[in-house]
């Protein structure tokens, strides 16, 4: 059984790490980054000391994959999400822009996709962001939306948490 400092300290560290991870991967937009697999899924990987992030994703339009925080080699934190665009008349790129000036915006205390709330004008259109998470980066659950006028456009649900806490359990 791991002791509560240790898991509040566990929690603190991977919370640090993944704001980090956030800056240098997807938001940051650098696709130069980013290694097109053989199984047609995309990887943005960060690497900082013992700790590790990994976002696999399959897609385009629509979308899904996992992020993974490693430390030492083994899994510490994960987060499962899938989402789409749902107007299909809309420029992709411009949809993808704003999220990722949204998800540049997350809050340090729970840095899981963007803030919760993020508008913009675009193009004369008010685009807005928002993101609805519950419980702790130990265990949540969320849904991020992108509406254009009051019409939702686009959306992402997602969960995760800390794994293998107990590595003797299965």
């Amino acid at each position: 059984m791991i002791e509560q400092n240790s898991s509040v300290e566990k929690i603190e560290n991977v919370r640090k790490f993944l704001i980090r991870s956030n800056e240098a991967g997807y938001a940051g937009g650098e696709d130069k980054k980013w290694i097109k697999e053989a199984d047609s899924s995309t990887t943005i990987a960060y690497e900082d000391g013992d700790w590790k992030f990994n976002d696999n994703f399959f897609g385009g339009e629509p979308y899904g994959g996992r992020e993974v925080i490693f430390k030492e080699g083994k899994p510490e934190w994960m987060m499962v999400y899938y989402g789409l665009i749902s107007d299909k008349d809309l420029d992709k790129n411009k949809v993808y822009g704003f999220l990722r000036s949204a998800l540049k915006l997350a809050p340090a205390e729970m840095p899981l996709r963007g803030p919760d709330l993020f508008v913009q004008e675009i193009d004369g259109q008010k685009w807005v962001y928002e993101n609805k998470v519950g419980g702790k980066m130990e265990n949540f659950s969320g849904k991020e939306t992108i509406s254009i006028d009051g019409r939702e456009i686009f959306y992402t649900d997602y969960f995760g948490g800390l794994v293998d806490v107990d590595r003797e359990a299965i």
